[in-house]
């Protein structure tokens, strides 16, 4: 019996020291550039598990693989023609999303509308207007994810050489992914990432005992000031906001405002009553890619892809026909508001 007393004395004495010495979770936060942005995360840990560095170094393969920005990426090879390049699982998961949503929104999401955007100098070169309704016409021949196609052996065909990649509408949010999965690949079970403004967040903020909250930006506001319409609770979810209202430019000539988001059915970059597109989704490359479609369809047709997609959390903010400011909420997204 004293035998039995006094091993479980020293059961209670291991369990409670254990307990005593157990290292308490910190907030660890790592800051950065990246894709001619910035990124930060935040992680919960006991120790430090991932250094800025390897961070750096994974958005820099990224940027090899899908940067229109690099004359040395594949995707940039690619534009210029080169037939036998092989490509990585970043472009490959980033094809295959992409070609799900063209066909979901009838062709409104294409990242094969590279042609227009450098046309319209939202390009990696900058360029100076050089449209007209042939010019357009001429360029649209060359949109259409239809024209092209992944390989098994990983090659893509084009047919057209001059049809041009640019998935810049959608790369950005499946950055932030894959930086999320290598998180959790390291045994980082609560966190979030923002890259460029698109962000996911996993688990819950536990150093704070509370969720992960963000923001969402008024698009009526001015450049200087950061107001927000919006605070909401994320968890295990990616979000993503595309919006007319930063990325313009002007013809020098006619004066004529034109915003970076173009419609590849008919080449035209027009703005809408539609000022932002907030969405939020279990990755957020469908968060990012869906954003965009829908600053181009019209509400009917956003609708009906919603009934179909609950997984799919939006916030639309548009101006009516009085030109006062409205807002459109999906019923999942309201249980998200912070009140």
């Amino acid at each position: 019996m004293e035998s039995k007393k006094f091993l479980s004395l020293c059961v209670f004495m291991f369990f409670f020291f254990s307990c005593q010495t157990k290292e308490k979770d910190r907030l660890f936060v790592i800051q950065g550039e990246a894709q001619g942005s910035t990124y930060a995360l935040k992680y919960c840990s006991t120790s430090e598990v991932i250094n800025k560095q390897s961070i750096d170094s994974l958005l820099l393969a990224f940027d090899y693989s899908l940067s229109t920005y690099r004359t040395d990426s594949k995707i940039s090879k690619i534009n210029l023609g080169d037939s036998t390049m092989v490509v990585d699982d970043f472009f490959v998961e980033t094809f295959k999303t992409s070609q799900k949503i063209y066909q979901e929104t009838d062709g409104l999401f294409d990242p094969t509308i590279g042609v227009l955007v450098n046309a319209y100098g939202f390009g990696p070169n900058q360029g100076k207007f050089d449209l007209n309704p042939s010019k357009i016409d001429s360029l649209l021949q060359f949109v259409g994810f239809d024209k092209v196609q992944l390989n098994k052996d990983r090659t893509i065909s084009k047919k057209f050489r001059a049809t041009y990649f640019d998935f810049n509408a959608i790369a950005q949010g499946y950055s932030v992914d894959v930086v999320v999965n290598f998180l959790k690949s390291k045994g980082i079970k609560n966190g979030i990432v923002e890259i460029g403004g698109e962000i996911f967040a996993f688990g819950r903020n536990i150093v704070e005992n509370k969720n992960w909250i963000v923001g969402i930006d008024d698009p009526t506001q001015k450049p200087e000031e950061r107001t927000l319409i919006a605070k909401i609770k994320l968890e295990n979810l990616g979000m993503a906001t595309s919006g007319n209202y930063r990325k313009v430019k002007f013809d020098s000539i006619t004066g004529q405002k034109y915003v970076h988001i173009i419609n590849p059915k008919i080449g035209l970059s027009q703005k809408s009553a539609l000022l932002s597109a907030t969405v939020l989704a279990p990755r957020c490359i469908d968060a990012d890619g869906y954003a965009t479609a829908f600053m181009i369809m019209d509400f009917e047709n956003i609708k009906k892809i919603l009934k179909n997609r609950n997984d799919l959390y939006v916030l639309l903010i548009y101006t009516d026909e009085n030109n006062a400011i409205q807002q459109f909420k999906s019923a999942n997204f309201q249980s998200l508001v912070l009140e």
